[in-house]
């Protein structure tokens, strides 16, 4: 089990389109998300029919603790309308698994990958189709 610990987040917007890009390592905390959160709620703020597309690298991800998996439920559930497309890159058959369960809580699609080129392409004809 790794100590180390954090979340790296970038979002780019150009007008309803909406693209997140995500990386964390070793296991999302209660205070991970009161920094995503915000962040995506100031994105989405004022747009008008929101497609969020989604990068999250996991490879260095190891899980939340409790609170940070409510949190991330009540994000979906908040949410999930919005996003369209995430693209969970990792090297972990649990996360594989954990990518079909999430799918459950938002209305676009949710994609495994072991490759990150084959992720963002996924991500990048999401874009060409919405445009």
């Amino acid at each position: 089990m790794s100590y180390l610990h954090g979340v790296h987040v970038e979002i780019e917007q150009n007008e309803n389109q909406i693209f997140m890009e995500m990386k964390a390592i070793g296991t999302l905390t209660h205070e991970d998300y009161e920094k995503i959160t915000p962040l995506l709620e100031t994105a989405l703020e004022g747009t008008t029919d929101p497609v969020v597309n989604v990068f999250f690298d996991g490879t260095e991800f190891e899980g939340w603790d409790l609170h940070a998996a409510w949190d991330d439920l009540k994000l979906g559930l908040r949410h999930g309308r919005k996003f369209n497309k995430i693209a969970f890159y990792g090297n972990e058959r649990w996360q594989s698994i954990m990518s079909k369960v999430g799918s459950w809580f938002i209305s676009g699609e949710v994609r495994y990958f072991e490759d990150s080129i084959e992720a963002i392409n996924w991500l990048r004809e999401a874009d060409k189709s919405a445009s």
